[in-house]
């Protein structure tokens, strides 16, 4: 089969200014569709989200109340000190000219503006209502915060597991073509990496978000409730606030697109070497192997070192122009009470507003770099989503239009895996019915192509492959697939017992059918030597097992599906001798009344075939049995005598 070409090699990381001049940055796709998109997610949990939006209401209300209350508890304290110093009997409003008869006018503006009962002292139990309240406001303005929190996590986890299943279905409705042009790490890591992170994105700042938001809103209402003009001081830094947050954004999200990118890249080197561990030690291509990594790895340092420093000064940023606000207040408000046009609780409290306005302004502004790593995040899952999948499958065909005999055959079948490069051009064979149809010639000539197609792996570019006289187009890729059973060369096993690894293709077989034909592909002589025999857990690197053992299984599948058509791409390539006699024992009586087509090189497995193929560059050159193809004195008898000879140089 012609396999997609390797992706090219990036260029090593720039050092220097020229890191920051190449200009050579994947460009974001667009935030605000993306984040909208990424927002439409959370639809199917609204009724969730809208009881969390009215807890975090409620919260923030109650939240916003505290400093109200606690400068009015100010206040009372301060009225105690002058209700104390003012001798009974004498009016306030006595008091306040005597002060300013005495030239203390600041005094005299300060104690017109408070509710003095001279004589009276301190009033502890109106002080000690308004602290309880307080606290009772708080706790229940906590108690509404943890449950909103819980739900809102209970939403954004619903959605995330939604996206995990979404992407899980759209990988198996992906074609086969994907998967070759794609590295395996960096498939993995979108559908693991970029959806991790953009669950934990979600969950640190939806919730923070909504709350930050309420906040202003609330925290605004009540400043300017106190004083419109201290308002119109505390808010005049908000637009310098949001043009340093929009700029830097737009800075930093090239640099988390970039990010992720190098994060699947480096993923994807680091599953193929841990993968091939074995060949990279046996070639000695440590040092080249680790040269890669440290280049990928530079490439990643280089773009998480630039999006977070970029996104890192949002922050502090925020805070400076807090702090410019805080003092501006202070100073404000200071010469307000100075005054008498508020009082000294109300700038209390004032003050409390606007750092309590200036803070959520900074936490949205921190949280960028988190929204930005789980948009670019969320962009990557996206187009894994858009992915353009297989044709759908037509209806299942009933029985009555569907007798599978196993008469396969190909009809003026074109294909090509790239558009401008033909590989098969009107190919046509007929395979009948309990036939061995074996198909051999040099790499790279289309013999396992021919399979891919008969599996719609890959769908024909013309012509048609029909079963009995049935398009297989026209069929569902299960109803066809299950007429066909396939042991290739590459032998795949999954995380389980030896048993369940045979049973992986007939769901519900017996532990007797397992053994037999377990038994028939000479399977049990070594199960039998395992501690656990058919219980042996094996990973999905078949570790403890040979190369050769791990390829009995996958024949063993085979015998226990007991398909009408069989393919056999170089099923004995990794075992011995002795056992390809067996396995070649086995395979005719498995064959036997079976269609099949078998792949081989070494030409001494197929010489009982009924047809022999011989193909070259796409096409089929020579056709027929063994014996025929000898005496024709051509392309079959050329590879069968250079094998020969070979057999006999080597003995």
């Amino acid at each position: 089969m012609t396999t997609a070409p390797a992706p090219r090699r990036p260029p090593p990381p720039m050092s220097g200014p020229a890191r920051f001049m190449s200009g050579n940055l994947e460009k974001s796709v667009d935030f605000s569709v993306s984040a909208r998109r990424l927002l439409g997610l959370l639809r199917p949990q609204r009724a969730v989200l809208g009881a969390a939006v009215l807890l975090a209401t409620v919260s923030v209300a109650l939240n916003v109340t505290g400093p109200r209350l606690l400068g009015h508890a100010t206040d009372l304290v301060l009225e105690g000190v002058f209700n104390r110093r003012v001798p009974a009997g004498v009016t306030q409003e006595q008091a306040v000219a005597q002060l300013r008869a005495q030239g203390h006018g600041t005094q005299a503006d300060l104690l017109a503006a408070m509710k003095i009962h001279p004589g009276h002292g301190m009033d502890f139990h109106a002080i000690g209502r308004v602290l309880l309240l307080v606290a009772m406001i708080y706790l229940v303005s906590g108690i509404c915060g943890v449950a909103q929190a819980r739900l809102t996590n209970v939403a954004i986890q619903r959605v995330v597991g939604r996206l995990r299943t979404d992407v899980q279905k759209k990988i198996s409705r992906l074609p086969i073509r994907y998967f070759d042009g794609q590295p395996r790490g960096e498939v993995l890591s979108r559908v693991t990496n970029d959806i991790d992170n953009l669950g934990q994105s979600l969950q640190q700042t939806i919730s923070q978000l909504v709350v930050s938001t309420l906040t202003i809103v609330g925290v605004l209402s009540m400043m300017i409730w106190i004083s419109w003009l201290l308002a119109i001081v505390a808010v005049v830094t908000v637009p310098a606030s949001m043009f340093v947050a929009a700029r830097l954004g737009r800075l930093a999200q090239p640099q988390f697109v970039s990010q992720w990118r190098y994060t699947g890249r480096l993923n994807a080197h680091i599953e193929e070497m841990y993968t091939g561990h074995t060949l990279v030690r046996a070639f000695g291509r440590q040092e080249e192997s680790a040269q890669t990594f440290r280049e990928y790895n530079e490439q990643l340092y280089e773009a998480s070192w630039r999006a977070q420093s970029i996104s890192g000064v949002m922050q502090p940023a925020m805070m400076f122009i807090g702090n410019l606000n805080y003092v501006v207040v202070a100073v404000v408000g200071g010469l307000r009470v100075a005054s008498g046009a508020l009082s000294i609780g109300d700038v209390q409290a004032f003050i409390q507003y606007s750092r309590q306005f200036s803070q959520p302004i900074s936490q949205v502004a921190s949280m960028a770099n988190l929204l930005q790593s789980g948009v670019a995040s969320a962009e990557r899952v996206f187009e894994l989503l858009d992915t353009v999948e297989q044709d759908h499958d037509p209806a299942s065909l009933p029985p009555s239009e569907l007798t599978v005999r196993g008469r396969v055959a190909f009809e003026h079948v074109d294909f090509r895996y790239k558009p401008e490069r033909p590989l098969i051009e009107d190919l046509s064979l007929v395979a009948e019915p309990g036939h061995t149809v074996a198909i051999v010639g040099p790499t790279g000539a289309g013999k396992t192509t021919l399979i891919n197609l008969l599996m719609r792996f890959y769908d024909v570019t013309a012509g048609q492959i029909t079963l009995d006289g049935v398009d297989i187009a026209s069929m569902p890729r299960d109803q066809l697939r299950a007429q066909i059973g396939m042991v290739l060369q590459d032998t795949w096993l999954f995380g389980g017992t030896i048993a369940e690894n045979i049973a992986y293709g007939a769901e519900g077989s017996t532990r007797e059918q397992i053994m037999a034909a377990a038994q028939a592909a000479h399977v049990d002589r070594f199960v039998r030597t395992l501690p656990a025999g058919y219980d042996t857990v094996l990973d999905d690197e078949g570790t403890g097992i040979s190369a050769g053992e791990k390829q009995l299984i996958t024949i063993a599948r085979a015998f226990l599906v007991q398909p009408l058509i069989l393919v056999l791409d170089e099923a004995t390539s990794s075992v011995d001798t002795r056992t390809e006699v067996l396995i070649q024992q086995a395979m005719s009586k498995l064959r036997a009344g079976r269609t099949a087509f078998v792949i081989a090189h070494r030409l001494s497995t197929i010489r009982d075939a009924d047809t022999i193929l011989v193909m070259e560059k796409g096409a089929i050159v020579e056709q027929g049995d063994h014996a025929a193809l000898l005496a024709a004195q051509g392309a079959y008898a050329r590879l069968y005598q250079s094998q020969f000879a070979q057999a006999v140089a080597e003995v």
